[in-house]
């Protein structure tokens, strides 16, 4: 992750304003109203579906986002494989979703064997003969990987993961609800988790359970979703995700090459100026995340600087920010987390002048970080 929301494409907010007439009525009930909502509800799964290349069946809709879908994900690779084990294997820049839970059923179990956070390189990469040391300990139960990282743009090694995993029996969830929809999604997997915020559609989780993979709920079935969700989901968001999903579907390829090359000359600018580090994979990446740190600079100063600017940019990390702590992605890369600016570059649609944003940000860039840097008492580098 981070898939976060943002302006709604414009198709996507007309859809879900005629939606609250069409489609508002539950779709589990009998009437003329609830079939109809029924039917739109089967449309826009299958629409997503059909971009990823699964059936409708395997699709299903989870409110509150990519982090709903991935506890939902994890618990529900889980719940069949507790007579194994239940050790969870994952990424040490994996969302804090996965990480915070993790950490916590390792802390109340007392075995801290039974949470592994596998190493990454200085790129944010996981390293892969960790993880699969990892994945091989007996009483595994599960491992989760993101397909890219939200916070650096970093693409992981999904297929060699899953590889690894096949041979040990140890089922793969694939967290990329910051990647799919804006780049095309891994082609395996046991689950997959999206998010429709990632196409300026609204912050709807999207799980998708492959052929083969047993999956079940913990506790009570639940009637949502094929017994897969908390709570049904509300017509109108799944068609606004769909119809987001669907214009995503038509521009993603032009789209990314117009983003990457935009964050190939921010990615430039950045490292440019003294003591800056740009992070992250510069080739192997999501096309529209630039995540940099100046030395000799605090990042909500130069938030807060360039937002006066005009600029939106954010600091720390992708999913903890609110915790004013240094991001813990930064930190298992082992790079600089002081003065971190992640840029994230939203859908041409939504942002027509994102071309000319990312030029004025360039132009700005080196004054805010000097005047932030002599602020502070840095003076002259």
């Amino acid at each position: 992750m981070d898939a976060a929301p943002g302006p709604l494409h414009p198709q996507a907010r007309e859809t879900l304003l005629a939606a609250l007439d069409a489609g508002w009525a539950d779709p589990r009930r009998l009437h003329r109203e609830a079939r109809l909502a029924s039917g739109l509800l089967n449309q826009a799964r299958a629409v997503i579906a059909a971009d990823l290349g699964v059936t409708p069946e395997s699709l299903t809709f989870h409110l509150g986002g990519g982090a709903a879908g991935v506890a939902a994900a994890m618990d529900g690779v889980a719940w069949p494989r507790r007579r194994t084990g239940r050790r969870v294997v994952a990424s040490a820049v994996e969302h804090s979703s996965i990480l915070i839970p993790g950490r916590y059923a390792a802390a109340q179990s007392g075995e801290s064997e039974d949470f592994a956070e596998v190493p990454v390189d200085r790129l944010g990469r996981v390293d892969m003969a960790a993880f699969a040391a990892a994945v091989g300990v007996p009483g595994t139960a599960v491992a989760a990987l993101q397909h890219a990282n939200g916070e650096v743009g970093t693409i992981q090694p999904v297929a060699p993961a899953l590889d690894v995993c096949r041979a040990t029996g140890v089922p793969l969830v694939v967290d990329a609800s910051a990647s799919v929809g804006r780049v095309a999604a891994p082609p395996a997997y046991d689950v997959l988790v999206a998010d429709a915020a990632a196409v300026a559609g609204p912050p709807l989780g999207i799980v998708v359970v492959a052929p083969g993979t047993a999956f079940r709920r913990s506790g009570p079935p639940r009637e949502a979703e094929f017994g897969r969700a908390d709570a049904p989901v509300w017509v109108p968001l799944a068609l606004a995700a769909a119809e987001a999903w669907q214009q995503a579907s038509a521009a993603r390829a032009a789209d990314a090459r117009e983003a990457f090359a935009l964050t190939e000359r921010l990615r430039a600018a950045a490292s440019a100026i003294p003591d800056v580090d740009v992070v992250g994979d510069p080739v192997d990446r999501l096309p529209h995340i630039v995540t940099f740190s100046a030395l000799f600079a605090d990042g909500e100063s130069l938030v807060t600087e360039l937002d006066r600017r005009g600029l939106a940019l954010a600091s720390g990390s992708a999913c903890t920010a609110s915790t004013l702590e240094p991001s813990h992605v930064l930190t298992a890369m082992g790079v600089l987390t002081h003065g971190n600016v992640r840029a994230t570059l939203p859908w041409d649609p939504v942002a027509t002048d994102r071309a000319e944003g990312v030029e004025r940000l360039i132009a700005e860039l080196p004054v805010v970080i000097a005047d932030v840097r002599a602020h502070l008492g840095a003076g002259e580098l």
